[in-house]
């Protein structure tokens, strides 16, 4: 069984017990948190949301914030000797999924 489920305007692919990186959410580790934007579920047949599910809940609980690897953007013009070297983490949150839900 297996959920695809939407989160700052991502979607994620999840089953019971997977860990996801997901965007930053404002929620304390230990936390649970039910996510109602689930865009599809399979449970045997495949249910597709018209956007979403109507009744399908995916329970997370959050394990852990943190920074992803730095992302380094380079760009050099070659005539007027300009060059532009700007880095960037994103932030996010651990989670484990828990349950779904139909």
């Amino acid at each position: 069984m297996y959920a695809i489920i939407k989160n700052g305007g991502k979607q994620y692919k999840v089953q019971v017990g997977d860990y996801v990186n997901v965007d930053r959410l404002d929620a304390q580790p230990k936390e649970k948190i039910e996510v109602t934007e689930v865009l599809a579920i399979n449970d045997g047949e495949l249910k597709v949301g018209t956007p979403f599910v109507n009744g399908a809940v995916v329970e997370l609980e959050v394990v852990v914030e943190g920074k992803d690897k730095k992302v380094i953007s380079f760009k050099k013009r070659r005539r007027k000797d300009s060059k532009v070297k700007r880095g960037f983490r994103r932030q996010y949150t651990r989670v484990k999924v828990l349950s779904i839900k139909a």
